[in-house]
């Protein structure tokens, strides 16, 4: 069977770099919400299109949306063994619907490694990559808000994936490298 894992955490604790590094360290795809919303939108796709309809009112994209950019791309042949999930899902209404998409697929959620940081900390470094990289979006009020929505909307996911017995908690204030191997270890353990 397949093997999908979502990979959860804060803004800032780091899902994008060890999702990078866990699709060499493991050899699944890294498939990214933000990744194919922009590419859906940069080649003008039908749910591309849609979902422009929405951002074009300020609104946010539908979950039916989002969750059908996720189905093509889990069905593309690179994703036959499974996926990294990042970036998704974000809500218990996204994380049903992947249930369902999967068994439809007959694939299932292997493990949720959850890189943990404390919220102090990921405002510390959120405020220094806006600082290095230039984002307007890094700033600490920007960002406290981004904790808050964070918190209300995803931080329910933890409970759902908990009591499946599938949340692994990962120390996501170690080096890098450490997460990386803390989050191979748990990966290679779920599917043995």
């Amino acid at each position: 069977m397949a093997t999908y894992v979502v990979l959860m955490g804060a803004p800032g604790a780091g899902k994008g770099t060890q999702a990078k590094l866990l699709q060499e360290a493991i050899g699944l795809p890294q498939v990214s919400t933000g990744d194919l919303f922009r590419a859906n939108l940069k080649n003008q796709t039908e749910l591309g299109q849609l979902a422009q309809t929405y951002m074009d009112k300020g609104e946010l994209v539908p979950d039916h949306v989002t969750v059908a950019m996720v189905q093509d791309r889990l069905s593309q042949p690179d994703c036959a063994k499974g996926a990294i999930l990042d970036g998704f899902p974000r809500t218990t209404a996204q994380a049903e619907a992947l249930d369902q998409l999967l068994a439809n697929i007959d694939g299932e959620i292997s493990i949720v490694p959850y890189i943990k940081v404390d919220e102090e900390v990921l405002v510390q470094r959120l405020i220094n990559r806006g600082k290095i990289e230039g984002r307007a979006d890094d700033n600490e009020q920007t960002i406290r808000t981004r904790m808050q929505v964070y918190q209300e909307e995803t931080a329910p996911l933890l409970a759902y994936y908990r009591k499946r017995g599938l949340l692994v908690e990962i120390n996501g204030e170690q080096s890098v490298e450490a997460v990386q191997q803390d989050l191979v270890q748990s990966i290679r353990e779920a599917k043995a």
